[in-house]
Parts: C-alpha cells; sequence; structure tokens
C-alpha cells in the first residue's frame, strides 16, 4: 500500500501523457454536443471519485450529475428510458469486471448514452465495451486498497472537465499535479496516526470537493485499521449525526481553500469546544486550541483534494501497522468484486 500509494505522481503523470489527444477530442465532443446529464457508475473507491465527480461538473459546467444505482437493473432488471437530452455515462473501475456495473454501463448504452471509461485494466470488458476508453495507466496494484488508482481516477475526472471547458488555466494546474502529488505524499500527519491508534470509531468530515476523499478516508479507516469510520458532508451531520460528537471522540476533517472549506473549520471549532479530539487538514495554520493541524499543500479548491488523500494514505499504512493489521491484505477482502 505505501509503494503503490506513492506512485500516485507517477500513475497521473503517465495517464495525461497516454491520454492527452483522446482528451482533446472528448473535450470538442462534449463542448459541441453538450450532455444534458452525466450518469456515474461505480462502487467503492471509485464511487468516491464519482462523488468528486459530481461536484466538479455541476460547479463548473451546471449539468446535473447522478449515480446509477445498479441493483435496479442488476437484481431488478428495470429499464433505462431513453433521454430527450444526450446523456454522458462515466464508468469509473480499477478492474472493470464487475457484473453488475458491466449490467448497468451496458442498459445505458442501449438507451444512447455516451459511455466514457475510466479503467486502470485495459483488457477488462468494461474497456473493451466503452465509446471512449481513458486507461487510468496506474499500473499493477496488489494492495487490496485502492490508492494510485483512485487518485488517477481523480485525476482524470478534472482531465475530462478541463478539457470540456477548454480550460487552459486547470489544464495546466493539472500538468503540475503530478510533482505537488510527490509533495503531498512526504508530508507529516503522523501526529494523527498516533492519536487514532486505539480508536474504536471517528467522523471524517469533509464538504464539497473535499467530500469526496472523507468518504474514501473512511473506507480505508475500515479496509486497513479494521476502524469504524463513517464519512459526513459538514452540512449533513448537523442533521442527526453530530449528536454523536462529544468528549474525547475522534473527528477528521478535510479543508480546502474555499466556502465550503471554512464550513469544514467552523464545524472543527464547534466540535473542539465539546472536548472531541479534532484533527483538522488545512491550509490555513490551526492555531486554534483542541484543534491538531495537519498540513496540506497549496492547491486550487478543485485539486487540493487529491494532494490531501496521498498524504493521509500515508498516515494510514502507517496506522494499520501500528494496530497491528496487514493493510495489504485485509481479511474477508479481495481486490476484485464480483457484485450481481
Amino acid at each position: 500500500m505505501h509503494a503503490e500509494a506513492c506512485e500516485a505522481g507517477a500513475a497521473v503523470s503517465r495517464f495525461l501523457a497516454q491520454n492527452r489527444k483522446a482528451l482533446d477530442l472528448l473535450g470538442e465532443s462534449l463542448r459541441k454536443d453538450p450532455p444534458a446529464l452525466v450518469i456515474t457508475c461505480a462502487r467503492g473507491s471509485s464511487d468516491h471519485a464519482a462523488t468528486y465527480a459530481k461536484y466538479l461538473v455541476e460547479t463548473l459546467l451546471g449539468v446535473p450529475t447522478v449515480s446509477a444505482a445498479f441493483s435496479t437493473v442488476s437484481l431488478y432488471d428495470a429499464p433505462v428510458a431513453s433521454s430527450p437530452g444526450r446523456v454522458l455515462c462515466l464508468a469509473i473501475s480499477q478492474s472493470g469486471r464487475s457484473p453488475d456495473m458491466l449490467a448497468t454501463v451496458e442498459r445505458q448504452q442501449a438507451s444512447g448514452a455516451l459511455v466514457v471509461a475510466l479503467v486502470n485494466d485495459e483488457d477488462s470488458p468494461l474497456a473493451a465495451m466503452a465509446d471512449v476508453v481513458l486507461p487510468l495507466c496506474a499500473g499493477p496494484e496488489k494492495s487490496v486498497a485502492a490508492t494510485k488508482s483512485y487518485i488517477t481516477s481523480l485525476a482524470g475526472i478534472a482531465a475530462i472537465v478541463a478539457a470540456w471547458r477548454d480550460d487552459a488555466d486547470f489544464a495546466s494546474d493539472l500538468a503540475d499535479l503530478p510533482a505537488r502529488l510527490n509533495e503531498a505524499f512526504a508530508l507529516d500527519w503522523s501526529a494523527l496516526g498516533e492519536g487514532l491508534r486505539d480508536a474504536t470509531n471517528l467522523f471524517v468530515i469533509g464538504r464539497g470537493y473535499g467530500l469526496a476523499v472523507a468518504q474514501e478516508a473512511a473506507l480505508k479507516f475500515k479496509e486497513t485499521s479494521a476502524l469504524h469510520a463513517e464519512a459526513f458532508s459538514s452540512a449533513e451531520v448537523r442533521h442527526g449525526p453530530m449528536a454523536v460528537v462529544r468528549e474525547g471522540f475522534p473527528v477528521i476533517a478535510f479543508a480546502g481553500p474555499d466556502s465550503a472549506g471554512d464550513d469544514v473549520r467552523a464545524l472543527c471549532t464547534e466540535f473542539a469546544t465539546r472536548g472531541a479530539r479534532v484533527w483538522l487538514a488545512s491550509q490555513a495554520d490551526g492555531a486554534e486550541p483542541g484543534i491538531g493541524h495537519l498540513p496540506v499543500l497549496s492547491l486550487r479548491a478543485e485539486l487540493a483534494p487529491l494532494a490531501t488523500i496521498s498524504s493521509f494514505y500515508r498516515m494510514a499504512n502507517a496506522l494499520s501497522l501500528a494496530r497491528g493489521n496487514d493493510p495489504d491484505s485485509p481479511p474477508y477482502l479481495a481486490k476484485v468484486t464480483r457484485t450481481r
């Protein structure tokens, strides 16, 4: 897990280089005939990437983006109605082999959707059926816990949006991302790992672009450390779950350099006043009492979560080992999950 997470910068660099022409053609096509709807198809870590896609597409392009519920096709065999406007089906997968995802993508394609696949296995059934294939180029991932393929999926989504918008500034920042990911992986989050060594439950908080990596972090805590973690937006947690947060309860928060980050920072202050054990990853140097500061890089809000999760992965691997677990081979899990 450590070695693969460390490779994320190189993986993103390969993705951008190999898919440059395909991204340009896709962007031109999407501008010429803009989709009225984006439907994401993904599970697990890839579905967290789909959360990122929702926020990025809806904020930067204004196109509604929804997640397909695979069981409606794989279990209920429900039809998919043709849309009066163009539909972009964005399928995100490391393996490209889960039967329920393939059935859903096939049904979307039959209804007239343009299928674009972000997939790490270029020989997979998903790659074979897609109209446009954007290989993640992450390379073999032996650890059950996806790391570099997840970060490259986020970068792929950002690259699609930059190409769709024909946004030169965004594309330039993406080109700089591999080096920034290497910097982020080197940041020291060991204080968080030490603080969670004996934890049993915790919340992971994000909002906006950062919600996707909060979801991913919560999954990694469960997968690699057998540590029960729940992810919430800083807005949604206020609708009931925050009653759990009392003295000593651990909270990890990811705050970007935008208004969503401001809300996360405000929530951390509130939780700290209750005596919760709060750690905040934020570009603002956290000097507030009761809040542990986790260093992050200074990046535009849309790309900041990619660097944050890179720093997190290094800590999560070390925490897993400190708790006596094997982060590469968690019990009861397999690298390819074949749900139906």
